[in-house]
């Protein structure tokens, strides 16, 4: 009797000292959705768990149903009082309503925020905007993606009550015009990531405003933005840090343009997919000035040829690891066995389907 009781206290002592302390460590590595599910395992491990802050910072409802009162139900925890992150990309059952609850009936519990996605949230207009980061004031990624509702009016809340934004998705966003660009221009001057893919509304002259206020950017996403020209291609050369260009479908990209751009020396990444005006001109002088390029796509470009290739495997050849030169009908040279030995480090070969 007196073996058993001492194994049943070891056993205790395992379960409360011992595997707490696993868990403590797993649970930072675990998705939110597992972690809430341990909650229920036991009274003392949900009193362990609650207890460490550390691992209530992310509030994650990407995709999930009823987001709008799971976002309410959650804030009202005092678990989430410092929480940091929170995911409501493409969730249902998310409106205005429920942004303004959140300010009405949490108005202290965001006061750590910096992380906000509302990615497909297409029920938030202006008027959710101003709400929910009018109690937000660290906020430094703010990612609002696929959204016709807000217009140049929830841009001027967001600068107006977030000061610290540096970066900022605002895809297929296409009510947006340049008076949002101005707001951005003038209010994010330390930004370093912006996506304004399909922003329609958007002319060279809002673009020139983020370009050359904006200088700190390290990634620029234009994608299907045809409407822009070397006027305001011409300036990207302006961001001496820039990483990351996507350019698909800049039809008026010349290789004057491009020359330009190509001052962007520290370029890793950049998409000229289907800009139709480049030739090798234009290729071979930004292989010659960004030699650090990891990913290029030339897809559908028939201004191309092999002499591009030749020049990039002269200077890319350590460092490319994705080229897509598919629809380029004027490269001979294709085949992967042969892009391979120019680019050794080649794995992706295209990325567009």
């Amino acid at each position: 009797m007196e073996a058993k009781k001492v194994t049943e206290e070891e056993e205790e002592t395992w379960r409360r000292e011992i595997v707490t302390s696993v868990m403590r460590i797993v649970s930072t590595r675990l998705p939110q959705r597992d972690l809430i599910s341990l909650l229920l395992v036991s009274p003392w491990l949900y009193r362990t768990l609650v207890s460490y802050p550390s691992i209530w910072l992310n509030i994650d409802l990407r995709e999930m149903t009823n987001a709008g009162d799971r976002l309410l139900a959650a804030m009202s925890l005092p678990r989430y009082r410092q929480v940091k992150h929170i995911n409501l990309e493409f969730a249902q059952g998310i409106e205005d309503s429920h942004l303004k609850l959140v300010k009405s009936r949490c108005l202290d519990a965001l006061l750590s925020l910096e992380c906000l996605n509302l990615n497909g949230c297409q029920k938030i207009s202006d008027s959710g905007v101003e709400a929910i980061t009018s109690i937000c004031p660290k906020l430094k990624v703010f990612s609002i993606y696929w959204n016709v509702r807000v217009t140049d009016a929830g841009i001027r809340h967001l600068v107006k009550n977030c000061r610290h934004i540096n970066d900022l998705n605002l895809s297929g966003c296409k009510s947006l015009t340049d008076k949002s660009m101005q707001l951005v221009a003038e209010n994010y001057q330390g930004l370093e990531s912006l996506n304004i893919t399909r922003c329609v509304k958007i002319s060279d002259d809002g673009l020139l405003q983020v370009l050359h206020k904006c200088s700190s950017l390290q990634t620029l996403n234009l994608y299907a933005l045809s409407g822009f020209t070397d006027k305001a291609y011409r300036k990207i050369s302006l961001l001496a840090d820039l990483r990351f260009l996507d350019l698909c479908g800049a039809q008026n990209l010349s290789d004057e343009g491009l020359a330009d751009i190509a001052k962007c020396s520290k370029l890793e990444s950049l998409n000229l997919t289907w800009c139709v005006r480049i030739t090798d001109v234009g290729v071979i002088t930004i292989a010659n000035s960004c030699t650090s390029l990891e990913f290029l796509s030339l897809f559908g470009i028939v201004g191309v040829t092999d002499r591009c290739l030749e020049t990039l495997s002269q200077t890319c050849s350590a460092t490319l690891t994705t080229l897509d030169v598919n629809g380029c009908i004027g490269i001979k040279r294709r085949n992967r066995e042969i892009l391979l030995q120019m680019f050794p480090r080649l794995t992706c070969f295209k990325v567009h389907s």
